[in-house]
């Protein structure tokens, strides 16, 4: 079953914000990561030391659904404040992931075209043709 969840973005007061939502909704973070985490990578330059302790991803279950969220970098660009949310897709398999990837980038800017990440999971972004951001997903290393 495809999953939709809300992925917020933020230029730097991230872990703030979660922290914050963490103590109104409660729950734990199965992820909080950090661009300092990340393994070097011809495809994304490190970050600058004054973004490497911003928040790459982190995730906050609240019943069913899972609130995301990361930081801003030089690179992606300060977040516009009102449009600085995406819908992030979370699918069963790589074919469904193609499949909505696919459908709803069409006429649209793929920016970040479906690829195996470090993080385990196949993974694009896209914003489609009615100015919309996604973010397509599958784990390919689901935890349990």
């Amino acid at each position: 079953m495809t999953q939709v969840n809300p992925y917020l973005i933020f230029n730097g007061n991230c872990e703030a914000a979660f922290l914050f939502y963490q103590s109104v909704f409660g729950g734990e973070f199965p992820y909080m990561g950090r661009f300092k985490d990340m393994p070097a990578d011809d495809n994304c330059p490190p970050v600058s030391e004054d973004e490497a302790n911003r928040i790459m991803h982190v995730s906050l279950p609240i019943g069913n659904t899972v609130l995301m969220g990361s930081d801003s970098t030089s690179q992606s660009g300060d977040a516009i404040i009102g449009t600085n949310i995406s819908v992030s897709i979370n699918t069963d398999s790589r074919a469904e992931a193609d499949r909505i990837f696919n459908g709803l980038s069409a006429g649209g800017n793929a920016f970040m075209p479906m690829t195996s990440t470090f993080w385990g999971a196949y993974f694009g972004m896209f914003t489609d043709k009615f100015g919309i951001n996604w973010m397509v997903n599958f784990d390919e290393n689901p935890q349990p």
